[in-house]
C-alpha cells in the first residue's frame, strides 16, 4: 500500500486538527522545530500531527494550547480525534456513547471495553485475526482507554455492567494481566455510579445466551441499542426493539449475582480472599 493511499485513509478530523496546529504555530511565529522544543515533543511528531498522519494525544493538545494560545480551539477537537482511532464499525455508536446519561451492557465472553486495563486491551488487539499492525494496535488501545472517561465524567453517567463469569475465568491474557484486570473490576465496582454484576456460568437459560448487547439513553432522553459480532456493529433505534433489549436486560440483572455477591466473587478470583 502506497504512502499516498495510507494518508488518504486517515480520518479527516486528524487533518483538520493538524491544519489548526499549523495555523496557530505560524501565527505564533514558530517553526515546527520551535514548537517541538516548546512542548517537549520531537520534530517528527509535530510534523506528523500537522500533516494529519498521527493523532494528537491529550497531553500534546494541552501543551500546544498553552504555548500557542489556541483558547480551546484544539481541545474542543480532542474527543473527535480520539474517537477516530476506534475501528470504523464502532464509531457511530461511540458518538452516541459519549453523550449518554445512562448505559447498560451485557458482555458474556470478554471484559467490557469501558472496564478493560491497558494490558488486557492490548492483549486482545494483539491477538486480532487477521493480525493488526503495531501502530493500529496502539491507536485502538489508546481510543479504548479514552472512552473510559465516561466512568468519571461530569455530569455523572449511570452505568450498569452484567459480565459473564466466563469472561473472568477464560485466560485470554497472561496470568498477571488477568489478575490486574480483576483488581480493576473490583475498583470500578466501588464507584457510586457503577454497578457490576456477574452472570454465573451455570445459570442455565437466560436472555443473554443470544449474545451481548448495550442499551443507552442519550442526553436528549433517546434510547438506543447496540449489538456487535465479528466486527460488525449495529445501532438499533426502533423503539420496539430497544424496549425488548430493556426487558431482557432487566431479566439478566435479576438472574445475575447481586453487586455484593459479584464483588465477593471478583475478590476471590483476584486472590484477595474467600468469597
Amino acid at each position: 500500500m502506497s504512502t499516498r493511499t495510507r494518508d488518504d485513509e486517515r480520518p479527516a478530523v486528524w487533518g483538520a486538527y493538524g491544519k489548526l496546529v499549523r495555523l496557530y504555530r505560524e501565527r505564533a511565529g514558530l517553526t515546527q522545530q520551535g514548537l517541538a522544543e516548546a512542548i517537549g515533543y520531537s520534530l517528527e511528531q509535530v510534523a506528523s500531527v500537522e500533516r494529519g498522519r498521527r493523532p494528537a494525544k491529550g497531553a500534546f493538545t494541552d501543551a500546544a494550547e498553552r504555548v500557542l494560545g489556541a483558547e480551546g480551539a484544539l481541545r474542543v477537537l480532542q474527543d473527535d480525534v480520539d474517537r477516530a482511532k476506534l475501528p470504523p464499525f464502532f464509531r457511530d455508536f461511540a458518538s452516541l456513547e459519549c453523550d449518554a446519561v445512562c448505559r447498560s451492557s451485557y458482555d458474556p465472553l470478554l471484559v467490557p471495553g469501558l472496564l478493560q486495563t491497558e494490558a488486557y486491551a492490548r492483549a486482545l488487539f494483539s491477538a486480532h485475526c487477521p493480525a493488526l499492525e503495531d501502530e493500529v494496535i496502539e491507536l485502538h488501545t489508546e481510543a479504548r482507554l479514552a472512552r473510559q472517561r465516561l466512568l468519571t465524567r461530569s455530569p455523572i453517567v449511570e452505568l450498569s455492567f452484567v459480565i459473564g463469569e466466563t469472561a473472568l475465568t477464560n485466560p485470554v491474557a497472561a496470568p498477571e494481566v488477568m489478575r490486574e484486570q480483576l483488581h480493576r473490576l473490583t475498583e470500578v465496582a466501588g464507584l457510586r455510579n457503577v454497578d457490576v454484576q456477574v452472570m454465573p456460568a451455570v445459570q442455565g437459560f437466560h436472555p443473554g445466551l443470544d449474545g451481548g448487547f448495550v442499551v443507552l439513553e442519550t442526553a436528549e432522553h433517546r434510547r438506543v441499542g447496540y449489538v456487535e459480532s465479528q466486527e460488525v456493529g449495529s445501532v438499533v433505534t426502533d423503539p420496539s426493539r430497544v424496549s425488548a433489549f430493556d426487558a431482557r436486560y432487566g431479566k439478566l440483572r435479576s438472574q445475575a449475582l447481586t453487586p455484593e455477591e459479584s464483588a465477593r466473587l471478583l475478590r476471590r478470583l483476584a486472590g484477595e480472599g474467600a468469597a
